[in-house]
């Protein structure tokens, strides 16, 4: 999955200066506190599924990270209603589009599995949003505080200057419009990547991937829809990409359903070594369950497999496209005709660019993009 941005859990008003420098004004104080329950709900030799849950004892939240160190080497391999991620013993969770806000004594839960030898002993302390979760409520006084700015580098980096929005950490985002833009660089071996945008759907990435196998990053923009498939009378996406002319690399939408359990991606286009999951492969690579399918306004073939995490369904335009109009509802509806799946809670899509490798620095734009529903 590709599901990330540090989170104030306090409203604070931003003004952004021509000087380089964002003053972020917080109120007068602002109340913390958490309690974690965090429970080994199986075990068995050398894996376990674990569960956790937040209380949220301070002011309400609109993101969550909940971090914490585990003391026997045990390792998170999979993870659901959150992001996880680890390095060394530091694990850090992330919430997913759908449960970031946490009221006043509100509660988010997820789960994962994860590898142990030896001994599983729970965690002894976790912090949120760099809060210690000790089941009491501290209230503290913030000074105003300046903190890097979004001013874009100096020119000859691919940046435009008139980019409102610059940031180069792994899960850095930004909201705009009602789209979220995020850098998403998840996938192991990955080399430098900033993100950029003017809008919510005007941004861009320059990218430095080594060109080896495996998924490197999905730098994209998203929008949680929350709606069942018969509930939705239309849902169409207008896009207008800028791409390198080398690199492996595809322009997707990655359109998730049933909290995560299905996944939809229609490939725009592509290049180079990539290619979908399929349910099987011969010596041209995946083998699409349909060819030449007319849907939506374009023609594809179409796979399915699994990720091992969740299923995946894949529409590969047969010929390669920068710009066109999906409707985005005939394509999902199609697979309801197959019976591949049925009336899904239709979550969060997202539209952007799956990164396995450039030719050296490359640029990826996107020069416009919409995502209208009803």
């Amino acid at each position: 999955m590709r599901k990330r941005h540090l989170a104030l859990s306090v409203a604070a008003a931003v003004a952004v200066t021509t000087t380089g420098v964002t003053v972020v004004a917080l109120p007068a104080s602002a109340a913390a506190g958490c309690r974690v329950a965090y429970s080994v709900a199986s075990q068995w030799p050398g894996g376990f599924g674990a569960n956790v849950t937040i209380t949220n004892l301070g002011d309400p939240v609109s993101a969550w990270t909940l971090t914490w160190s585990y003391a026997a080497g045990q390792q998170v391999t999979q993870a659901w209603n959150a992001t996880v991620t680890q390095s060394g013993s530091q694990v850090t969770a992330r919430n997913a589009g759908y449960n970031g806000s946490i009221a006043t004594n509100g509660t988010a839960s997820f789960g994962f599995n994860g590898s142990w030898t030896g001994s599983n002993p729970v965690p002894a302390s976790f912090n949120l949003n760099g809060t210690a979760c000790t089941g009491s409520v501290s209230t503290t006084s913030p000074t105003p505080s300046r903190t890097p700015s979004s001013s874009p580098p100096p020119s000859g980096t691919g940046v435009p200057s008139d980019a409102v929005w610059v940031a180069s950490g792994q899960w850095d985002t930004w909201t705009n419009g009602g789209f979220t833009v995020r850098n998403n660089i998840w996938g192991s071996g990955a080399g430098p990547q900033t993100i950029w945008a003017r809008t919510g759907t005007n941004w861009g990435v320059v990218a430095q991937h080594p060109r080896t196998s495996g998924v490197k990053a999905y730098p994209h923009t998203s929008k949680i829809l929350n709606r069942t498939l018969s509930s939705l009378g239309s849902l169409r996406s207008s896009f207008n990409v800028t791409v390198a002319s080398d690199g492996d690399y595809a322009t997707a939408y990655d359109i998730w359903a049933n909290n995560y359990a299905y996944e939809v991606m229609i490939w725009c286009n592509q290049n180079g070594a990539v290619g979908p999951i399929a349910e099987s492969y011969d010596a041209n690579g995946a083998v699409p369950n349909a060819r030449n399918v007319s849907v939506g306004g374009h023609t594809w073939n179409v796979y399915r497999g699994s990720n091992g995490s969740n299923a995946v369904f894949s529409f590969v335009r047969t010929s390669k496209t920068n710009a066109g109009t999906i409707d985005v509802l005939a394509v999902l509806n199609w697979l309801r005709t197959q019976n591949w799946w049925g009336d899904v809670n239709v979550g969060d899509v997202q539209f952007g660019f799956e990164l396995t490798g450039t030719a050296g620095r490359a640029n990826f734009t996107t020069n416009s993009y919409s995502l209208d529903y009803s």
